[in-house]
């Protein structure tokens, strides 16, 4: 799936989505999992299954203090565990899961409104 992004309004963003890749707006492919936002860019993040997810593996994401995280969980919506969900809420920030596809476009709305959004993406190769 191609999206629309506006590079004069986001240096950063998510080009195209497939099932085991995406294509950010800086011609970067990521075939594993990856956290974005505007301050810290793209990073490594060595999480591959929600089902396995802890709340302490939010951790690193609630250290940089987003106004939302956008949990994408692959090609299907596969919800974390409650607790998990109450460490993000615990704290005041909201946590969205959704499938790939949608992160990535809801990830772009919110980047170009000048939102404290992290993405968190979860992509499994192979």
């Amino acid at each position: 799936m191609l999206l629309n992004l506006d590079p004069l309004h986001s240096p950063i963003g998510i080009r195209a989505v497939t099932d085991d890749r995406m294509l950010l707006s800086s011609g970067t492919s990521c075939c594993h999992s990856f956290l974005l936002d505007r301050h810290q860019g793209l990073r490594d993040w060595p999480i591959d299954s929600t089902r396995a997810l802890q709340p302490d593996d939010l951790l690193p994401l609630l250290a940089t203090q987003p106004s939302l995280i956008l949990l994408g969980t692959g090609s299907q919506q596969i919800f974390p565990s409650p607790a998990v969900i109450a460490t993000a809420l615990g704290r005041g920030i909201g946590l969205e899961v959704m499938n790939n596809a949608a992160a990535a476009r809801t990830f772009n709305v919110l980047l170009s409104e000048g939102r404290e959004v992290l993405l968190a993406m979860q992509i499994r190769s192979g």
